[in-house]
């Protein structure tokens, strides 16, 4: 989608530089480009009722018919005008200059301006269209008719495989803004251009075909109601505008498209209204930047993660929460500010980079305060305040419960949740691989783009050799206060390579381990962590290992919370590492683990290995071969940066039903357990999963092969999703911003 926006504006412009990465593939010029946006309206807003029949635009203003009375839209609000609702009992209405004709459940009929009514079609007719040369024509639950008001044929479109449409049940029925025709029944939607009809159903990309209206554009675009959502085709791209993000309700009872392109809908709980309003890129970071600062962050150290409401899509009354991964979610947007000073040289940037940074560095700080204390260099996963209730009530009931029911590997000690030295804070100790993946993402791009003076340099990469000074000390491991390794992070070689609990996990922590020593090596010089690296190769295969980081059963299969922690050390491993052989062995690894994600349009995937693999080869026996990202990954991923709503609330998202769909083989699914049972997961027929406006998801650690979304809109996610990958696209040369 909007790749008639992005790639069109991408000029020939040749390969754009960065300190890190030379981008050979032109990169994609965006400027002002429509952000879709949606809005509702109720009796708050001057409805006379939610309960909204039809809608309608005269002399340019939206006019809704509810059941308590007539209302425009005008300034941001509706008034209610002196018009008769005792005769809505209508589907749809043209008005002649003597007559009217009127469509509703009864049938078609022809009205005179002294109320006398003249049937002319029987049985319930549904929508009206007008053409610009006058014809009426008429979507009816007997099919598609044409006539000039008086009388009407009925119209049979033959699609060239035997099969006829528009004999019954017509839906709606619309012209769009360049002239063609469109209807829809249960069989699909057609147009008619010239003398060419042209089909769409699911195969073609058609999402639902349960029908209810038809509305269209003046730029083109064709909406489509139905009894579960609402459908928009600008010619090349179905986008399917389903729940709570997009629309009061999701029977769409009728649509209205103004002249500013902005969609309207009638629903039995308000008017909706989808429009586009101009930004660029940057305006759109900075408006998810600002919702962090408002709304997200938490504490003074400003830990970034998601926050509760009281009521759905209300951000007036929030509650504040820790997360488990605090730590990583906490990274990986200080990494987007890293990116986005090294790309920028904005102050702000690195304003919030440093904070990420000094948030981070207390994790570890904090953990050597109070009178329960790891090892030096131990990072906790998170804090939260002593002001709260005790985190460490009936903790050791829970983990045992745990360990019982559900990973007998869990840890029962006490407290999990220490006390600072200065009693301000609990933090939480059994910190996770995932925390120290996004640690050590995040410190070196602090080092080399943000951290300028010696002493912002040596200020973290003190951090840093405390932290792989204690993992080397305690046998690649991150060791607790109770003296065992956490539960998440044991990396050593008898684990790995000798113990059956570890075996699934053997190629990530790997991968992971090679990782921070490369990262350390990076910034200290030091040769005890080259030495490491060495060790860990020659005598327990940890290159070997890495090479298979995951156990995949084809694309769509695998843990996506794995997913990005493997390409966040892919990234520093690759970028990092001064041993060639290894540099080569990692990125053919990468390769060969970033294909399967290619479907999943990742942004942060694609640039991550685009910023190492477009010129790349591997050499095996067999010869040399080019393992560039595969075509369309910059457009793929312009698309999904293109389509991330501004709203960030937890509504949910139904998709299971949709015509377009194609269900994971059960081999990659991995589900259900019983044969008949449907798969809840699956992609669009392009091969793709779905975009990121027909689904909710807070980080990118989310599967993006699920087909139905939960949520209520009581969760607010940060822009992190959209920060991280836009900032990394900057730096890197893949996007190109102009006023």
């Amino acid at each position: 989608m909007f790749r008639n926006v992005v790639m069109g504006l991408t000029a020939l412009l040749g390969a754009v530089g960065s300190s890190s990465a030379v981008a050979d593939t032109a990169p994609a010029v965006v400027g002002t480009f429509g952000q879709e946006v949606a809005a509702t309206y109720t009796t708050a807003e001057g409805l006379p009722s939610n309960d909204v029949a039809h809608l309608a635009i005269v002399e340019g203003k939206v006019v809704a018919v509810t059941d308590k009375g007539v209302a425009r839209f005008e300034g941001g609000t509706w008034k209610v005008d002196p018009y008769s609702t005792q005769d809505v009992r209508f589907n749809d209405a043209l008005w002649r200059d003597e007559y009217r004709i009127i469509a509703s459940d009864r049938g078609l009929y022809r009205r005179s301006e002294d109320g006398e009514a003249a049937e002319l079609i029987a049985g319930s007719a549904h929508q009206l269209a007008e053409s610009p040369e006058g014809i009426i024509y008429a979507a009816t639950e007997t099919g598609l008719y044409q006539g000039d008001g008086t009388s009407f044929s009925p119209v049979e479109v033959n699609d060239g495989m035997g099969r006829t449409w528009g004999t019954s049940d017509v839906r709606g029925v619309a012209f769009d803004g360049e002239g063609r025709l469109w209807f829809a029944t249960l069989a699909g939607a057609a147009a008619l251009s010239g003398d060419a009809w042209t089909f769409y159903t699911g195969p073609d990309g058609l999402p639902y075909n349960d029908f209810t209206c038809v509305g269209g554009a003046p730029n083109g675009d064709v909406w489509f109601g139905t009894h579960l959502g609402a459908i928009r085709y600008d010619g090349e791209t179905w986008s399917y505008r389903q729940g709570r993000r997009w629309l009061p309700d999701d029977d769409i009872r009728d649509i209205a498209v103004d002249a500013e392109g902005t969609a309207w809908f009638a629903t039995s709980k308000g008017v909706g209204a989808i429009k586009r309003i101009p930004m660029t890129l940057a305006e759109k970071a900075e408006f998810y930047e600002n919702e962090a600062e408002k709304y997200i962050r938490r504490t003074p150290f400003g830990y970034l993660s998601e926050v509760s409401t009281a009521a759905p899509g209300d951000r007036s009354d929030i509650t504040y929460h820790d997360s488990d991964n605090d730590g990583l979610w906490t990274s990986m947007y200080g990494a987007g500010e890293a990116f986005a000073y090294g790309a920028t040289k904005d102050p702000k940037a690195k304003d919030r980079a440093k904070r990420a940074f000094e948030a981070l560095r207390f994790l570890q700080k904090v953990t050597q305060t109070g009178d329960v204390r790891p090892p030096k260099g131990y990072v906790a996963r998170t804090i939260r305040s002593t002001d709260l209730p005790d985190p460490n009530d009936g903790r050791v009931e829970r983990d045992k419960k745990q360990q019982e029911t559900d990973d007998s590997e869990w840890k029962v000690y006490e407290p999990r949740w220490p006390k600072s030295g200065d009693g301000k804070y609990y933090w939480k100790s059994d910190t996770s691989s995932d925390e120290l993946d996004g640690h050590y993402f995040f410190y070196p791009l602090y080092y080399d783009l943000v951290a300028e003076t010696p002493e912002e340099k040596e200020r973290v990469r003190e951090v840093v050799r405390d932290l792989t000074d204690h993992i080397i000390a305690h046998n690649y491991t991150l060791t607790d206060h109770d003296g065992t390794p956490t539960r998440w992070s044991d990396y050593s070689p008898e684990s790995l390579n000798h113990s059956w609990v570890w075996w699934s996990e053997r190629g990530l922590k790997s991968l992971s381990m090679l990782s921070y020593l490369t990262v350390a090596e990076h910034m200290t010089g030091d040769q005890k962590y080259t030495d490491h690296i060495n060790k860990l190769m020659a005598e327990h295969a940890f290159d070997t290992n890495a090479m298979v980081t995951k156990i995949q059963r084809g694309v769509g299969s695998g843990n996506q919370s794995d997913d990005e922690m493997a390409m966040m050390c892919y990234y520093n491993l690759v970028k990092y590492t001064k041993n060639e052989e290894l540099k080569q062995d990692m990125l053919y690894s990468f390769y060969s683990y970033y294909i399967l994600t290619q479907p999943e349009m990742n942004p942060f995937f694609n640039f991550a290995y685009a910023a190492f693999g477009q010129d790349a080869t591997h050499k095996n026996p067999w010869g040399v071969h080019p393992i560039p990202p595969w075509d369309g990954w910059l457009t793929d991923s312009m698309d999904t940066l293109l389509d991330f709503p501004l709203d960030r609330f937890n509504w949910s998202h139904k998709n299971s039903h949709r015509l377009d769909i194609v269900r994971l083989n059960r081999q990659a699914a991995f589900e259900p357990a019983e044969p008949d049972q449907p798969i809840g997961r699956g992609y669009r027929n392009n091969g793709k999963v779905l975009p990121v406006s027909e689904r909710h998801f807070n980080h990118w650690n989310t599967d993006p092969w699920r087909l139905d979304y939960g949520g209520n809109g009581t969760q607010l996610g940060s822009g992190t999703v959209f920060l991280l990958p836009y900032y990394m696209g900057l730096y890197h040369g893949f996007i190109e911003t102009v006023e």
